[in-house]
């Protein structure tokens, strides 16, 4: 399995022929290979590759270290990815958007828009009471227990709480477009996080359930 690091651009139109169509356009890569992982010694294979350079003042001396041996410069964001063979892949190694090809089908791992603590009604699109005059019930969350056996809140019941902040992965979305030059991709649909939010392509790995049929 291949992948790369990006950034979320945002979302925009593409015209194919008279269809338009809604698609995000992320910034993947360059990205380089900082490590390399193999069963033998570490359990798996895999490599580490990093995305986005920073400032070596702001890298902590380990780290520096870390990527002296790859070669590379101070990364910002660092990501493991399983392969079949590390030995396929060179420390230093810089990877693009030749790994994608166009229609293909990609799995998109990003970390949703946090909201904060919110009620049941956006958090669990809960029904709610009545919004009619005389009425006390609006958008609690109503009884959450039992009687006096168990007397008490089962464990993952649904409440109020934090929403949003948490890692998704939207599978087979299809490439519409590729600027491997400016290292941009336009992906037909959304996919999760705010603008600027980081963003993990990966070759899909489930099979398209609508072609199955």
């Amino acid at each position: 399995m291949s992948g790369l690091l990006g950034k979320k651009i945002g979302m925009t139109r593409i015209y194919k022929g008279n269809e338009s169509v809604p698609v995000t356009v992320i910034q993947a890569g360059p990205c380089f290979v900082c490590q390399k992982k193999v069963k033998a010694i570490d359990g798996y294979d895999a490599i580490q590759i990093g995305f986005e350079e920073k400032k070596e003042r702001s890298t902590i001396k380990p780290m520096k270290g870390h990527f002296k041996k790859a070669n590379v410069r101070p990364m910002r964001y660092l990501r493991e990815i399983r392969v079949d063979n590390p030995d396929d892949y060179q420390l230093g190694q810089e990877l693009n958007l030749g790994l994608f090809e166009l229609g293909q089908k990609v799995d998109v791992i990003g970390i949703t828009k946090g909201r904060g603590t919110t009620g049941v009604m956006k958090r669990w699109n809960f029904s709610g009471g009545e919004a009619s005059h005389g009425s006390k019930f609006h958008r609690e969350a109503g009884s959450t227990g039992q009687h006096t056996y168990p007397g008490r809140t089962f464990p993952g019941k649904k409440m109020a709480g934090r929403y949003g902040n948490e890692r998704v992965t939207v599978h087979n979305l299809e490439i519409v477009r590729i600027d491997v030059e400016n290292n941009l991709i336009a992906l037909r649909g959304a996919v999760p996080g705010a603008p600027g939010g980081l963003i993990m392509l990966r070759k899909a790995v489930r099979v398209n359930l609508k072609k199955a049929k």
